[in-house]
């Protein structure tokens, strides 16, 4: 920890200054991880009235995850960490394949509140913290916008405070709005950055961002999308909508049914893919969404594109629907020689998240593989 600390300098959180003379790349997310990050699930009004079946849908998360990687896992306090303990026990999974860590937080989307792991020129693995303001939407998220500190204790890991290139205060961004492939391509929406609703960073326009998306995670260039799905209280986060599965092959949702509202929204997105397909050579992968998935007149965003990729495994949700089969065949076919596995998602929709808003990886200090 000393050594990685010696050409920094600590700001008063306790984050590093960056060294500006070492290159940053945000690793893809089917490169080797060392852990996943997930928070045991505890505040009832994300699930309003079905918190109970919630902690073993995760249960059964961290019993497939532990099979591929380590599973660190945030618990809120000491009730919870018991839940945890006794459903795990009860799904088989073996107390070494995970760790649990008293951390207080206020909602369990690690994937928006944890740091972002990025590989520096050196090998050395560094956290980018971003600011965390509850999806500019909700009030409660003082406790979240600490993870990033929390992670870095845990982890011996250096933490990377980021700032708006434009005035320099902290820069608000979220991991689900980010989809890199690894090699210089980022994917995000306008719809999350560039809109009016919801704004994470006043004033900040797309070239602002694009400067900081090169500078904190090595991205040379980026395709803007459109917006992202119906149902989505995140506004318009990527990784409901489309997803790289290898460095020039893109994942997109895609809804043929022309009275469905998703059906506009992802003829724009693929409209948009197919001319970056043009530019950098990609292959582009559509599935479908499920039905439209409604809880209490209200529509959640059910989609099989927020998939986790774990160490040779992918998780998937699925949503009781025939095209379940049809999504996870077309997912399986993009990563050859990786397990696919479903996870029933239809309760854990309700909390306006799945798989990949509540995980958040820890990309391994070696290299991994660049080139699927």
């Amino acid at each position: 920890m000393a050594e990685t600390r010696e050409s920094a300098v600590p700001e008063r959180n306790g984050a590093l200054t960056m060294d500006l003379s070492l290159a940053r790349r945000m690793p893809a997310e089917w490169e080797q991880h060392d852990a996943t990050w997930i928070a045991w699930p505890h505040h009832e009004p994300d699930w309003p009235g079905k918190l109970a079946p919630i902690p073993w849908v995760y249960a059964e998360i961290v019993r497939v995850l532990s099979e591929h990687e380590r599973a660190e896992i945030l618990c809120q306090d000491a009730a919870v960490e018991e839940n945890a303990r006794t459903l795990l026990a009860a799904h088989g999974v073996s107390s070494d394949r995970y760790r649990i860590h008293l951390v207080a937080n206020d909602r369990v989307w690690l994937r928006d509140s944890a740091p972002t792991g990025v590989r520096r020129s050196d090998g050395q693995v560094e956290w980018i913290n971003w600011a965390f303001n509850g999806w500019a939407k909700y009030n409660n998220y003082q406790r979240d916008s600490q993870i990033g500190a929390e992670i870095e204790r845990i982890t011996g890991l250096p933490r990377i405070v980021a700032k708006r290139p434009d005035n320099g205060e902290r820069l608000v961004l979220e991991g689900g709005g980010i989809e890199v492939n690894g090699a210089g391509l980022m994917l995000v929406t306008e719809e999350w950055l560039l809109t009016d609703v919801q704004v994470r960073n006043p004033g900040m326009r797309a070239q602002d961002y694009e400067h900081a998306f090169a500078t904190y995670l090595g991205v040379t260039d980026t395709i803007w999308l459109g917006e992202g799905a119906v149902g989505d209280d995140t506004h318009g986060h990527v990784d409901d909508i489309a997803r790289f599965s290898s460095r020039d092959t893109i994942i997109v949702a895609y809804e043929q049914d022309p009275s469905d509202e998703n059906h506009a929204r992802s003829a724009d997105n693929l409209r948009r893919l197919q001319l970056a397909a043009e530019k950098f050579q990609l292959r582009i992968v559509t599935i479908p969404f499920p039905r439209p998935v409604l809880m209490n007149g209200e529509r959640l965003p059910a989609s099989y594109a927020n998939f986790y990729i774990a160490n040779g495994a992918v998780l998937v949700p699925t949503f009781n629907d025939p095209a379940d089969r049809v999504a996870l065949n077309g997912i399986a076919e993009a990563f050859p020689g990786y397990e696919v596995v479903g996870i029933h998602a239809v309760d854990l929709v309700w909390g306006l998240g799945t798989l990949h808003c509540l995980t958040q990886q820890q990309p391994s200090g070696t290299r991994g593989d660049r080139n699927r």
